[in-house]
């Protein structure tokens, strides 16, 4: 739609400034000493906000013919001087109508049309150059804010699919090292195994019932880890331990979902796993301000020599950079020593 009529303000701001442009030409008419400013101004600013209105379909010229460097000079001149030339003769026109309109009102002083009309040329023809950068500078603000509208919207995008990709890369990772523990279970504690089996089938009947969710309550997010933890707690037992730690208004605060899950994992598979007496995993979350800010933590071997997962590290890291992104849950996470 055009960019001036749409909005009520603008048109009035934009014929605001063709009333001043026609006060220009009849202070100019005036000091010339042919006419009093009274009449000049009767006479002028009628005739600039015609000029003004007859410059609007420019714009979808404008837009049609493309910005200067996507099209030829000799179009792009030909194309204007014809509309110029177009656009001047209907307002010269214009002007000698109303020109008689005065003099039937007996409104028409002693003007010699030799001064006058080459004053109407020369104002005219910068009324529809002014008119004509003005478009195309309203139409490269246009064409600025559509590049930005359609780089958030292809960021967002992004974050989208790096977030499903995740997801598609942390479901099978975590039910690989589940079914290797439920083999394991099987000969030397079958119930122990059966009941892994069950709270893995109520781990991924949640996760896929929030999988289709961007963003989860924190609250949900929490039943999932705690799921998770207790599947774990089945190969560990007493060697892994929990402490969740979260306040009321943080449980409503939308997080990605699966945003948890992985730095879990990962405190209990770098961490955890690793320590003959075990450990405690401990989840904090609050709200500060407008933000939510989320706590990790885990018992480590700070003498056992780091190996870095590069593939799991990969993941961690696209799932923080893509919730930094959503402005609904702004998230202060504290990395997971491993």
């Amino acid at each position: 739609m055009h960019p001036i009529l749409s909005h009520r303000g603008r048109l009035l701001g934009y014929l605001l400034l063709w009333v001043i442009f026609g006060g220009l030409i009849a202070g100019v008419i005036a000091v010339t000493g042919e006419a009093t400013l009274r009449w000049a101004q009767i006479f002028a600013i009628p005739l600039a906000v015609v000029m003004g209105l007859q410059c609007l379909p420019c714009w979808y010229l404008v837009r049609g013919i493309g910005a200067p460097g996507e099209v030829p000079a000799w179009r792009l001149v030909g194309t204007w001087l014809g509309t110029s030339i177009v656009l001047l003769t209907l307002w010269l026109a214009v002007a000698t109508l109303w020109l008689r309109v005065l003099a039937y009102a007996n409104l028409n002083p002693t003007v010699d049309p030799g001064t006058l009309m080459p004053l109407l040329v020369f104002a005219g023809s910068a009324g529809v150059l002014i008119a004509i950068l003005g478009l195309y500078s309203a139409a490269a603000t246009e064409r600025s804010r559509d590049a930005e509208r359609r780089a958030l919207e292809l960021r967002a995008l992004a974050r989208e699919a790096e977030m499903s990709f995740l997801r598609r890369q942390l479901d099978p990772h975590f039910l690989f090292n589940s079914l290797n523990s439920v083999a394991a279970l099987i000969g030397s504690d079958a119930p122990a195994a059966r009941r892994m089996c069950l709270l893995m089938a109520d781990f991924f009947r949640k996760s896929l019932k929030f999988s289709a969710q961007q963003t989860i309550a924190l609250a949900d997010e929490l039943t999932l880890i705690d799921t998770f933890l207790a599947i774990e707690q089945v190969r560990f037992g007493d060697r892994l331990r929990r402490s969740v730690e979260v306040s009321e208004a943080a449980l409503s605060m939308r997080v990605p979902a699966l945003l948890l899950q992985p730095l879990v994992e990962n405190a209990v598979h770098h961490g955890i796993a690793h320590l003959v007496g075990g450990g405690e995993i401990r989840v904090k979350a609050q709200v500060r301000g407008s933000l939510l800010d989320i706590v990790v933590e885990n018992s480590c071997d700070a003498d056992r020599p780091v190996e870095p997962d590069p593939a799991h590290q990969a993941g961690v890291r696209e799932a923080l950079t893509s919730a930094a992104g959503l402005p609904d849950s702004l998230v202060g996470l504290v990395p997971v020593r491993a």
